[in-house]
């Protein structure tokens, strides 16, 4: 297995367990009074983050991954009274309340930006050694 794919594949690997947490600790939450539904997909960027990604895809998939993570939260947790199955609430999303929208939207972006983040990083250093070789020689 190539470096490259072993260092993605663990990010993708931090995704799915912050994901994970978030989905519970949502719940715990919900228990406590509060509503965090950006919970799962922030948790998701922050797992995906503890690697640094090297294939630009990557907090795409992460941002998409959450999207659907927060949609399911959502299901799990408020389904709609008239029919609570998946399906249903798929047809339906546009029934969902604007906070709802936005809390998944901001967990998504979240799970976004903390891997596309870490892109940068890897790119400013080529650059920067680049200008450096070039003040040496």
């Amino acid at each position: 297995m190539s470096p490259q794919l072993k260092n993605n594949m663990l990010v993708l690997l931090g995704a799915a367990v912050g994901g994970i947490l978030g989905y519970f600790i949502f719940f715990w939450i919900v228990g406590q009074g509060f509503y965090g539904l950006a919970l799962p997909g922030g948790l998701m960027g922050l797992g995906a983050g503890i690697t640094r990604a090297n294939s630009k895809p990557i907090p795409v998939v992460s941002g998409v991954l959450a999207l659907i993570l927060g949609i399911f939260t959502e299901w799990r947790f408020a389904p709609f009274l008239a029919d609570d199955s998946l399906g249903y609430f798929m047809a339906h999303l546009h029934q969902l309340r604007p906070i709802t929208w936005i809390m998944i939207l901001l967990g998504s972006a979240v799970a976004f930006w903390i891997p596309f983040r870490r892109l940068l990083p890897a790119a400013n250093d080529q650059a920067g050694r680049g200008a450096e070789v070039g003040k040496e020689g």
